[in-house]
């Protein structure tokens, strides 16, 4: 197995508006938390689908449509949940 990160964070909002704001409040949340910069923000300039690779953890915002279509979900239903209330 290649271990690419250590977690992938998948989120879905209903419109670009929302993308945007999670985005930025990830960004927000990890800066307070004294987390990296993230090592690139992918997707930006249409909001479908915005990648934030922080290098052990990345973030995927997706627009609901795009999550269905990908289905990363599906690709990664091997790999162990983390309960994000827990963590």
């Amino acid at each position: 197995m290649l271990a690419l990160c250590e977690m992938f964070v998948i989120a879905s909002a209903a419109n670009d508006r929302q993308v945007k704001a999670i985005c930025d409040e990830v960004e927000r949340q990890v800066d307070e938390a004294g987390g990296p910069k993230p090592i690139r923000i992918e997707g930006l300039n249409d909001l479908q689908w915005v990648l934030m690779d922080y290098g052990d953890v990345v973030v995927h915002v997706f627009q609901q449509e795009q999550r269905e279509f990908y289905d990363l979900d599906r690709l990664w239903a091997d790999v162990p949940r983390v309960d994000w209330a827990a963590a």
